[in-house]
């Protein structure tokens, strides 16, 4: 038993009872007993991880999520997002989280990552990094891909926190495991599509409010379209890059 991730767990299922979540999954039949695997896992709020773990209960097992350093960083999140043994991202030193994520799934764990790297502002999947796909191949694992839909509706870029008793619906999906083979660039194009079949599957059962921001454009709803948000991504990424330049003498 893991001394701080079990208890944790119970915290957030009472949580999720207190906020009145209902949660739908199928396939975590398909999360392995035993040894290492990269659970891929599409990214459209703020909470998506802790609602990915649910799944990996049925087996009694623990996701280490690759994670942004700056929430490593933080006095109240850090140590217990080091105690969980999650692992830390440091965008300008990539290497070593790499490295460290291949380590643990050789050594059997189960490491969950972002193929879209950031929260996807259309709920559309975004283009997805190849690390997934290079970390499977490099530690001879299998991708369990994960699609989550209706976690935007909790806490999303952009859009206030519903942490209260807000009785949504979240559907959860495991798909069967995708083997490792060569090149990166194929495996990461079948992830992608595999995920994209997924998470069709899990919209066409859930109910969508019309224009509403949760839904998708393709859906009826406010979101932006893939390309809208792409283009906020970049603008966004663009301010962030020029508080970061030195300022001239």
């Amino acid at each position: 038993m893991e001394p701080v991730y079990f208890p944790i767990i119970g915290i957030a299922r009472t949580v999720f009872a207190l906020q009145g979540l209902k949660f739908t999954v199928k396939g975590d039949e398909n999360i392995p007993a035993v040894g290492g695997a990269v659970i891929a896992i599409n990214h459209t709020g703020y909470m998506d991880f802790t609602y990915a773990g649910l799944p990996a209960r049925t087996t009694k097992r623990y996701i280490r999520f690759m994670a942004k350093k700056e929430v490593f960083d933080n006095p109240v999140g850090g140590p217990v997002m080091r105690a969980l043994k999650h692992i830390p991202v440091d965008r300008s030193a990539g290497a070593d989280s790499y490295r460290e994520a291949v380590n643990r799934l050789r050594a059997g764990e189960l490491v969950g990552v972002y193929p879209e790297a950031t929260i996807s502002r259309s709920f559309e999947l975004k283009e997805f990094k190849s690390g997934a796909a290079r970390m499977a191949i490099e530690a001879g694992v299998p991708i369990i891909p994960i699609t989550i839909w209706g976690a935007q509706r909790v806490w999303t870029k952009g859009h206030p926190k519903r942490l209260g008793r807000t009785k949504t619906p979240i559907s959860i999906a495991v798909g069967k495991p995708i083997q490792p083979y060569e090149p990166a660039s194929a495996l990461t194009e079948e992830l992608h599509a595999t995920m994209q079949e997924m998470l069709l599957d899990l919209q066409k059962d859930y109910a969508h409010e019309p224009g509403a921001y949760w839904v998708p454009a393709r859906l009826g709803g406010s979101a932006p379209t893939l390309e809208e948000a792409n283009a906020l991504d970049e603008a966004e990424a663009a301010e962030k890059a020029a508080r970061r330049a030195p300022k001239p003498e």
